[in-house]
């Protein structure tokens, strides 16, 4: 039995992990708390009667202290800012923590890698069973495809309300296509192209980015070569996905010893 934990309960994700977890389809997955920041509208409202779903018994909360004492692992939709509280609470008490919330700094790296000294803490940028098979494929087509013959470019699209660019799921990729290459990402990527920007360098993995409409999330990575491409990519028609794959990581994130996992980990990658 896990008993899941909820951070960000009333947003978007939330709602949905919440709707996933109390259709009864995860056998051991128990819904035990749900919180919200000090400020939300929703605040002493059941977490099953928001979701359209009839009371549940579990009240939306802004005590994080209390969210989680009451659970074995936490889901984290949420802020950065935000984020970087819970992974501390995490490290004070323990708690496996698992964090989907993007736009992430150094900063709050930082903070998730010393709470995952303490507690299990799994963090990623996207929870989705087919983008995280997507990375470790990237990883060795980047590996085996050389600079010299192939360059690489990343489009991504989301819809009009995401505010950071490039997403979580993008650098991601980037950075496996880096991995595979042995170099650093930073001094690879080229992240806009404007004006009079001279011929492509070698070696560079480049992206772009959209932002329009409803776009849920689609994900493509070319290498391009002379006379051919190889083209890659991931399309989210249901947000319902990644809700799946956080409740998935959860309950298998409940019960590991202190350190950082992925969805790698996960699925056995």
């Amino acid at each position: 039995m896990a008993r899941i934990g909820l951070l960000g309960a009333a947003g978007r994700m939330g709602q949905m992990i919440a709707k996933e977890i109390l259709s009864g389809a995860y056998e051991g997955a128990v819904l035990a708390a749900a919180g919200e920041h000090t400020g939300s509208t929703v605040l002493g409202r059941d977490i099953g009667g928001l979701c359209g779903l009839g009371d549940y018994g579990v009240t939306i909360s802004a005590d994080k202290n209390a969210v989680f004492a009451a659970c074995d692992v936490l889901i984290d939709f949420t802020t950065p800012a935000a984020t970087m509280d819970h992974a501390a609470l995490a490290h004070s008490t323990g708690k496996a923590l698992v964090i989907g919330t993007t736009g992430l700094s150094t900063i709050e790296d930082a903070a998730i890698a010393s709470a995952a000294t303490r507690a299990a803490v799994l963090q990623a940028a996207n929870m989705s069973v087919g983008v995280n098979v997507l990375l470790s494929v990237v990883e060795q087509l980047a590996a085996r495809l050389g600079p010299k013959d192939f360059d690489i470019e990343i489009f991504e699209s989301h819809h009009k309300h995401k505010v950071d660019a490039p997403s979580g799921t993008a650098l991601a990729l980037a950075q496996a296509a880096a991995k595979g290459r042995g170099v650093k990402l930073d001094d690879a990527m080229v992240p806009a192209r404007y004006g009079q920007i001279g011929p492509r360098p070698e070696g560079a993995i480049g992206m772009s980015v959209f932002r329009g409409g409803d776009v849920i999330g689609d994900h493509t990575v070319t290498f391009a070569a002379l006379g051919e491409r190889i083209e890659i990519g991931h399309r989210a028609s249901d947000r319902a996905l990644f809700a799946r794959g956080a409740v998935r990581a959860a309950l298998w994130l409940a019960g590991k010893p202190a350190g950082r996992y992925t969805m790698r980990d996960v699925l056995g990658i």
